[in-house]
């Protein structure tokens, strides 16, 4: 073993001269004398250990050099897109797409965009038999797996929940709607907890942030964890919010945050921990065991019958990234009498278009004369 480790020793040796001579000023030279008599090696393994830790330093240097550079000429090329003169594909490729089309109300487009994986989800049960609809986009981060499991778990078992208030309270009852806030709540709070469960045993950081609107007869319940966001179209065309991003610079969330014992940080935008851009997500253990990243959701209600709306958009942070609240409702007002599909197309296309660096998730939901009498 003294003999393989000698000649181990010799050999490093040798590949920091080269190295040191192309590419280093450090000094390694010198070190190969050392091998030159026997016995010498022991005490010539903190000089090479140095070197090492020399070149590593220069390679990280390097690494961090090229990163900005190519987050430049990112950033001039993306620039001179919105000017008309760029090289980035205007399109996604189609593997890259996913599209979901239920009737001509409601559309869906998915993009992965210009990220390596698609993170975002969305899941969409519409139950005629108890008038019931639900409607969700859950965008992801960290990974796959939190978006994932919520996707898959949520509206299964929201939905039983849902029509067994109906039958219990009533289908006219002006309780029906207080209880579907404190089901969804709930629902919300102990899915988090079992993913929680789930994320800690298996060490994955992932979270994911859970945008729901449930549409019942006249009544339209929207529950808002993290920064993905809806807004309505109403009768008169005016841009109504239904909902409001949970971001860790809000008065109120940065209160929260300090008062658990957290800060915020400024890196790129403000950050949990100088981590998580949203303040409220589900999963994300490390943050959530301090209670500086919650699981409650905000909920609104709504009265369709007072806002005869249009049309209703659901979307990840990946089309707000690039268009604000009235820019997407005049986007689809200029194009009206679109299938669903077609405007949540149309959408996600134009943020990807302008640049957005996200995941796109666009759901629309066209309101029927028939649901805004109700």
């Amino acid at each position: 073993m003294e003999d393989d480790s000698e000649d181990f020793y010799q050999a490093l040796t040798r590949h920091l001269r080269l190295f040191s001579s192309v590419l280093w000023t450090f000094p390694v030279r010198h070190v190969s004398g050392l091998f030159g008599t026997e016995g010498a090696v022991g005490s010539s393994k903190l000089e090479i250990s140095l070197s090492v830790f020399a070149i590593a330093t220069f390679l990280l240097v390097l690494y961090q050099s090229v990163e900005l550079v190519r987050r430049m000429v990112l950033a001039r090329a993306l620039l001179r897109a919105r000017r008309g003169r760029s090289s980035l594909p205007l399109f996604p490729r189609e593997r890259d797409c996913w599209e979901l089309e239920q009737g001509p109300s409601c559309g869906l487009c998915a993009l992965k965009g210009r990220r390596p994986r698609m993170e975002d989800r969305f899941s969409i049960i519409e139950d005629p038999a108890s008038g019931i609809a639900l409607y969700g986009v859950f965008d992801g981060h960290g990974g796959e797996f939190a978006a994932d499991f919520v996707e898959k778990r949520l509206f299964k078992e929201l939905l039983k929940k849902l029509q067994a208030a109906v039958l219990e309270k009533g289908k006219g009852s002006s309780c029906v709607t207080e209880e579907f806030v404190r089901l969804l709540t709930a629902q919300i709070l102990d899915l988090d907890k079992e993913l929680l469960l789930k994320v800690k045993a298996a060490r994955d950081v992932a979270g994911t942030t859970a945008l729901v609107a449930i549409v019942y007869k006249n009544k339209l319940i929207v529950a808002n964890v993290g920064d993905s966001r809806g807004v309505i179209c109403d009768s008169k065309g005016n841009t109504i919010p239904l909902s409001f991003d949970h971001k860790p610079d809000q008065l109120k969330e940065r209160k929260r945050i300090k008062d658990a014992g957290g800060f915020i940080a400024y890196n790129g935008v403000w950050r949990v921990a100088g981590i998580l851009a949203t303040s409220r997500a589900l999963g994300d253990f490390p943050l959530k065991d301090r209670n500086l990243v919650i699981a409650r959701p905000d909920i609104l209600t709504f009265d369709l019958a007072t806002l005869r709306p249009r049309f209703m958009i659901l979307a990840s942070d990946g089309l707000w990234d690039t268009m604000s609240n009235e820019e997407a409702v005049a986007h689809l007002v200029k194009d009206n009498g679109h299938r669903a599909l077609e405007d949540a197309r149309s959408l996600s296309h134009h943020a990807f278009k302008s640049g957005s660096q996200d995941n796109v998730t666009v759901l629309v939901v066209r309101f029927s004369e028939e649901k805004k009498e109700l």
